[in-house]
């Protein structure tokens, strides 16, 4: 099974969030409908800026945990190093995320 730790952002960059899954594509779903209370719905969260792969969902947890633990500016650096536009990442992916989800219900 593979796990995701990703960063989100809005879309004037102002805050950015960082989260673990084990289905990102839906989980991106639910972010940007605002299916869930919490941060990434009252600042509207929704632009996918940053993720990485692992097949141990422990190491996902470490890893989400030590980003979080981490200042804005070495965030930042993350992203840049790899999106330096900070492009949403996620954009090839929006019509596919709907018909996968009406799929798997």
């Amino acid at each position: 099974m593979q796990y995701y730790v990703y960063l989100l952002t809005n879309w004037n960059h102002r805050v950015l969030y960082t989260g673990v899954t084990k289905n990102l594509q839906r989980r991106l779903y639910e972010h940007r409908h605002e299916l869930v209370d919490g941060f990434t719905k009252r600042y509207h969260v929704h632009k996918l800026v940053y993720f990485e792969t692992t097949t141990d969902v422990r190491a996902a947890i470490e890893r989400e945990k030590q980003i979080k633990s981490w200042s804005r500016e070495a965030k930042n650096r993350l992203i840049s190093e790899s999106n330096p536009d900070w492009n949403d990442l996620s954009e090839t992916w929006q019509g596919q995320i709907a018909t996968q989800l009406r799929c798997s219900q």
